[in-house]
């Protein structure tokens, strides 16, 4: 990698990881250009994020993401203080609980058995347990509850995306706000990006970070990415309802509520989930909200709608799983898209994954390759079940 030229499009979480990564890589000596269309980000996906990492997933691999993901987060001063300055994420351990009635207690049986399987710090409770552990709880439909005990919770998205960008800008890594359109390429690879003004940034190697816009990218490549823009809204609501040590729930209607503040977040995945739908609030969900959460916690019968926003995932159609790694068919063009709501707890483990291939090209410290695209090729998902 001596004197090469890394250009990454995208400088959110993901990108910005990977900048850092590869800059802080002992044996990286090239350079690296970060291009970012709107660095006030004001509609990127990791700062409207609700920015919660946890631990209870279906597929070993994801686990394995979040598990260094927490670490990284736990040790944030080891890896990104700049100047002595540490930057202060919030980082809430409060656990993540997922609710089932007798129709999900099945899957989540399974699920907890995988998780454990990977010494995921996770339990299983009754309705009886869940009562005496919460009881502001409505349980009456319910059969059984897995409770993440440590290694979940949420932090300030935000701050961890400003604080990749500002390690990484310390290392040397250029930023740049440019809008990528596609790539120039030549001779079997990608000899550079191409900028909406017509003019083309050269690079050895590409990395496709671009989020919900990841897709267009590609085009012409002779890959089509499945990555679509899903927009979720994020509802902030006020009650004087008391939820002591309320973790982050999901409710078996798909519903997620937690604390922020003195007031909480919620939102749900629409019945409707078009593609690319404007990134405006869908407030009409609210009626919906309010009486999935006053059926589980009934003192939320009093609740008011403070404000609302809305951001993409970046959904993976095929498997609601990322895809990491080299291009099919363009060996310097590196994927890291499609993480479907999970980028921000997965940056850590793509960031270093990604610095790993590009730098020694293999992974060694945590093998991404079932998250390749080859999988795609092969219409082998890679499905996780616990997907928010």
């Amino acid at each position: 990698m001596n004197n090469r030229h890394v250009v990454i499009v995208g400088g959110g979480v993901i990108g910005s990881a990977v900048a850092y990564f590869v800059a802080a890589h002992p044996r990286f000596q090239g350079r690296i250009t970060v291009l970012e269309r709107d660095p006030t980000y004001t509609h990127a996906s990791s700062a409207l994020s609700a920015s919660s990492i946890r631990q209870q997933f279906s597929t070993p691999l994801n686990i394995q993401m979040s598990q260094f993901g927490i670490t990284f987060l736990r040790e944030l001063h080891q890896h990104l203080a700049v100047d002595g300055e540490v930057p202060e994420l919030g980082l809430t351990e409060q656990g993540y609980l997922y609710l089932a009635t007798a129709a999900g207690a099945t899957t989540l049986r399974e699920n907890h058995q995988i998780q454990k399987a990977e010494q995921v710090d996770v339990a299983l409770l009754d309705p009886d347990a869940l009562q005496r552990r919460f009881p502001w709880l409505n349980i009456d439909d319910l059969a059984v509850g897995s409770l993440g005990l440590s290694g979940e919770g949420w932090f300030d998205g935000y701050a961890l995306l400003m604080a990749f960008r500002r390690k990484a800008r310390s290392l040397g890594v250029n930023y740049i706000q440019a809008d990528a359109l596609g790539f120039e390429q030549g001779h079997g690879k990608v000899q550079g990006v191409r900028l909406r003004d017509g003019s083309v940034i050269p690079c050895d190697v590409a990395v496709n970070a671009a989020g919900a816009w990841a897709r267009p990218l590609l085009t012409g490549t002779g890959f089509d990415l499945p990555v679509v823009g899903r927009r979720r809204t994020v509802f902030v609501v006020s009650s004087p309802a008391q939820t002591p040590a309320c973790p982050l729930i999901i409710d078996p209607s798909g519903l997620w509520l937690r604390p922020e503040g003195q007031q909480w977040i919620c939102g749900l995945p629409p019945e409707d989930d078009p593609d690319d739908a404007p990134l405006e609030a869908d407030y009409g969900q609210f009626d919906t909200v309010w009486q999935i959460m006053a059926n589980r916690v009934p003192a939320f019968e009093a609740l008011r709608m403070q404000r609302a926003w809305a951001g993409y995932y970046e959904y993976n159609v095929f498997d609601q799983n990322a895809v990491i790694g080299t291009h099919p068919q363009l060996s310097n063009v590196i994927l890291a898209n499609g993480f479907s709501g999970h980028g921000m707890q997965h940056a850590p483990a793509a960031g270093r994954g990604i610095a790993e291939l590009l730098v020694d090209g293999a992974y060694s410290s945590l093998d991404l390759s079932p998250l390749s695209a080859q999988r795609l090729l092969d219409g082998r998902p890679l499905l996780e079940k616990n997907v928010i």
